[in-house]
């Protein structure tokens, strides 16, 4: 008797290729060619006897029977997920993959040092580290944890604090020799501001500052306004274009180096959270355990 599931690799690249939004980006994730999966995809058609999904150049869609399969498939798929997390771990060395998003700040300069820790202990675990500004949809995008910013509405997810990040305002050596260093929070209206437009809502991000004892809200303008990647705002600032804000663990290396340097420092006091969130369920993985307690306990080193 022939196997009767012998196309199972057409279809998880359907699954990736709906997942990812389009081809492109599938056989970016899946490491081939978009022409291999466009084969992919015409055999599963061919398999199944029905059109799946409408392709043009710029834009594919899902048929009806195509929105239909696609459930289904995606709903087994977390099945064998959840039956490889269920043994992962058990009788030896734990071993895994993980999937983490994390916002450009904590990415770039929080998790590097941390995960290379983490892969030497563990070497039988792998990352995908997807770094992204948006808050993603776990369960339906299948990630495993996610570090996020603020304070966490979504009561569905479990949280765990990683730290109230300080913060700090910036700018660079040659800007201040040019338009020198503001004394008092209300100077800050005659300097060149780097205001980040969040995301979520459109709006300018306020800067968290701190004022005789009182803690205030305050709304930075400029010329330029950085949005999607507030990591912006540091690369502007040292070029000199101006004053940012941002967290006193991206600060460091960058004043050390001489890069920037703090101003202001009567505003100091007010920090921000940075948690670690994933889905409530029993069958967690044994790798996202390991990760979820190593993270939690070098914030706490730190």
């Amino acid at each position: 008797m022939g196997r009767r599931f012998s196309h199972l690799n057409d279809v998880e690249t359907f699954v990736t290729v709906i997942d990812k939004g389009s081809i492109t980006a599938a056989a970016v994730a899946l490491g081939t060619t978009a022409s291999v999966l466009s084969r992919s995809l015409t055999r599963l058609e061919t398999q199944l006897g029905t059109q799946l999904v409408r392709r043009t150049t710029r834009h594919l869609s899902l048929t009806e029977a195509g929105r239909h399969y696609y459930e289904q498939a995606r709903s087994a798929f977390t099945l064998f997920d959840s039956a490889e997390r269920a043994i992962q771990g058990k009788g030896g060395a734990i071993v895994g993959n993980v999937r983490l998003s994390a916002p450009t700040t904590y990415a770039h300069y929080r998790l590097p040092e941390w995960l290379q820790h983490f892969t030497r202990l563990y070497p039988g675990i792998n990352i995908e580290l997807n770094i992204t500004n948006r808050n993603v949809d776990m369960v339906a995008e299948g990630f495993d944890l996610a570090i996020r910013l603020g304070q966490l509405p979504d009561s569905r997810l479990v949280s765990r604090k990683l730290e109230d990040a300080s913060l700090c305002l910036l700018a660079s050596p040659a800007y201040l020799q040019e338009k020198g260093a503001p004394q008092h929070v209300s100077d800050l209206t005659q300097h060149a501001c780097l205001p980040f437009i969040m995301p979520s809502s459109g709006r300018t991000a306020t800067w968290s500052l701190r004022e005789n004892n009182r803690d205030i809200e305050w709304t930075p303008k400029g010329a330029i306004w950085t949005s999607d990647d507030v990591l912006g705002v540091i690369s502007l600032a040292v070029s000199g274009m101006g004053i940012c804000q941002t967290y006193d663990f991206i600060a460091r290396s960058l004043t050390e180096r001489g890069l920037l340097k703090e101003i202001l420092l009567s505003s100091r006091g007010r920090s921000r959270p940075f948690s670690l969130i994933y889905p409530p369920h029993k069958g967690m993985s044994s790798a996202s355990q390991a990760l979820i307690q190593f993270l939690v306990n070098a914030a706490g080193r730190e």
